[in-house]
């Protein structure tokens, strides 16, 4: 059974364990799933109300969007446990002659790429989610503007999280321009970001 079907109180008790997964990268995923599982949530609560019938086409097109979201997001909780599991099998491989060393070191750089990977995705998904947070708090209903509120601000721990496993997995790349092309593609997201998220969480405090 995958991480993402266990119950929360597992996940929580393996977070906490001396196992290596899940750990902050699927953690990051978790928070950005919850973003958009929230969105969905406004967007059901006010879809049918007549008070908000001129936003319902909108609303709408917003459900669809937060759940595409909800399950890629959800998937990239299993993926960080799954490339982390492929980088620690790696450093298990034999090193005992040049040629093995040589393999091993090939596959490891390999699979830090992916593990790469893993988090810049996770970082593109939850500026997403911050997006749609943005529609959800301008159209969505007032009975649940507060939880739109909660998602921009679930959504920004995410990247935010998500850019530290970034971090972390460049330094040990020696391909240095894959590194800077990751590098600059996450500073382009992160970019401006803090200031939308504030821009967000402060027009749901106005609707308050």
């Amino acid at each position: 059974m995958k991480i993402k079907d266990k119950s929360i109180e597992f996940f929580l008790e393996e977070l906490a364990s001396k196992a290596a997964t899940p750990g902050g990268g699927s953690v990051a995923a978790m928070m950005g799933a919850q973003s958009a599982a929230l969105i969905s949530m406004v967007c059901r609560l006010t879809i049918g109300k007549d008070d908000y019938a001129n936003v319902e086409t909108d609303m709408k097109d917003l459900l669809k969007k937060s759940v595409e979201l909800h399950k890629k997001l959800t998937a990239m909780i299993q993926a960080d446990v799954d490339v982390f599991n492929r980088i620690m099998a790696c450093y298990r491989l034999p090193k005992l002659t040049n040629q093995e060393k040589e393999q091993r070191s090939v596959k490891i750089q390999q699979v830090l790429k992916e593990a790469t990977m893993v988090p810049l995705d996770c970082v593109h998904a939850c500026v997403e989610a911050i997006k749609l947070a943005r529609v959800a708090a301008n159209k969505g209903s007032l009975t649940v503007v507060s939880d739109a509120g909660v998602a921009v601000i679930s959504a920004y721990a995410g990247i935010k999280s998500s850019a530290l496993n970034v971090y972390i997995n460049t330094n040990s790349i020696k391909d240095q321009v894959f590194v800077k092309e990751k590098l600059l593609e996450l500073d382009a997201l992160l970019e401006g970001i803090s200031v939308e998220t504030d821009e967000i969480y402060q027009i749901v405090k106005e609707k308050l």
